[in-house]
Formats: structure tokens, sequence, C-alpha cells
């Protein structure tokens, strides 16, 4: 099947949406992170759709130039879940696998926990449950530390500093430069921080809260992650009430869609397995 790109309205929104694989297969979504959109995931889908699966992108809220909401209220978690439940009503996709990266991740995991007759399997790469993240930073780990950037997005003027020189702070970070061309177009940036302002400030214990999983969980992390260490992605099986598979990636950073495709593609498959 060509990809198909389409546009789809959801609460006054226009996501750009591309769904595309096989004529018939399961479906397979996956959602991208901070600060890059579907594009992330290019070396991903052949290799997904080789294993037989169908696949959906979204470019999610504040990342679409069709839906990108000025309020940070707009940008709350049952807002970007509802985005994806929307999106695929509209695309009469009944169930699914769910796959996140990053922030993709953080949506995934509230999508499965709360929506398990919608999802049939869930892989999340980078990103662990909620509830194991305040695990972690409990445990004393250092994942206090690796989390230390997030007051700087969350700061008034944070637009003009990571926008600055092209982006250089987001490319020293590891970001793929050509990923950034959409994010770094004038006033393109408030949506995707209002992710973390709408999220990260006030009591983010109750905004990021989480119920267990009960669908088979894969949780992909990579080793030289400087953001998210392992504790939160291993604990992550406390939270998993059904098959649970901790996988690491040696050697491989923050950029796991981008730097291990094949990887990831091989634990999308396996995962798709089990139903």
């Amino acid at each position: 099947m060509e990809p198909e790109h389409l546009k789809v309205e959801h609460d006054g929104l226009i996501f750009d949406v591309t769904r595309s694989g096989p004529a018939r297969g399961p479906w397979v979504v996956l959602l991208h992170g901070f600060p890059v959109d579907s594009r992330c995931y290019d070396a991903v889908i052949p290799r997904v759709h080789d294993a037989g699966l169908r696949t959906v992108t979204i470019d999610q809220r504040g990342y679409s130039p069709g839906a990108r909401p000025e309020a940070v209220e707009d940008y709350t978690l049952d807002k970007l879940t509802g985005d994806v439940l929307g999106v695929l009503g509209h695309l009469n996709i009944a169930y699914s696998m769910i796959v996140g990266h990053d922030w993709g991740g953080i949506v995934a995991w509230q999508l499965a926990a709360k929506n398990p007759d919608r999802f049939t399997g869930l892989v999340a790469v980078s990103t662990g449950h909620p509830s194991a993240m305040r695990d972690a930073l409990a445990a004393g780990s250092d994942q206090r530390e690796r989390s230390a950037y997030i007051k700087d997005f969350i700061a008034e003027g944070a637009e003009e500093t990571l926008a600055a020189r092209n982006g250089v702070l987001l490319r020293r970070s590891g970001v793929p430069a050509d990923e950034l061309s959409s994010v770094l177009e004038p006033g393109a940036m408030t949506g995707p921080l209002n992710w973390y302002r709408a999220n990260f400030t006030g009591d983010i214990a109750q905004a990021l809260a989480c119920p267990p999983v009960e669908i088979p969980t894969t949780m992909l992390w990579s080793d030289a992650d400087a953001a998210l260490g392992r504790e939160q992605a291993e604990f992550s099986g406390r939270y998993v009430y059904s098959d649970f598979r901790f996988s690491v990636l040696d050697g491989v950073d923050h950029w796991v869609p981008e730097h291990a495709p094949e990887q990831l593609a091989s634990e999308i498959a396996l995962r798709s397995s089990w139903f």
C-alpha cells in the first residue's frame, strides 16, 4: 500500500497523519517525542512493514501546523491521549499496537494503561512507566540530575534559547539536524515546550499519574541515554501486569528510532507476535 498522507480533524485541530504498509496486517501506531515529528521513524517503518505490520504515524499536538493551540492547558496528558484516540477513531482502527519514544512513550503508557481494550501490546522506548520514574527518583539514583534540563524547558524564553544558532543546544544533545527544520520555524517551538509546561509544573505526580498496564509490554532502553537512566526503565516491570520484556541497547544514545532502527523494528515485530 502506498503511504497515505491525511489531514485528520479532532478537537478543532488538524493533524498530519500517515498510514502505510501491507494491504492487510495488524496496525502499529508510532508516537514521536520532543523535539521531532514522525520523521524520526523513517528508518523503522519499512522494517516494520517487512514484518507484515501496517503503521500509523501522527504529528502530534504542537507539531502538526494545524494543531498548535496557544494555551499551555491545551497540552495536558488527557488532551494528548485524546488526540491519538480521536485519530484512530477517524481511521476506524479499533485495535492496534502502540509504540512511543520519549514523550510519545509517556503518552503510550497512558493509553495502554487506560485503554487495554484498544491496544494489543506496548513498546515503550526510553521512557519508563511514570510510577517507575517516581521510584527511580525516590531510590536516590542519578535520575534527578539527568532530569535537570526540564527546568530550562519550562522557563520563560526557552523558545529563543533552544532555537538560537539554528538549534545548536538541541543538536549538541544528539537530535539529528535534519529533523529540527520544522520545530525551528517561527512560532513552532512553543507547542512542543508546552508539553513540559502543562505537565511538569504544579503537582507533577498528579499530572503524570498512570495506572498499571495489563497488556504485553516491551521496555526498550539504551545505556548511553543521557536523560533517562536504567532504573526508571527497569522498574517499569513493577507496573506491568502482563508479559514484560526489558531490552537494553548497548552504546546507543537517547535517539533510538534514528540510531537503532533495526533493533527497534525487531522489538516491535517480536511484540506483535503475541497477538
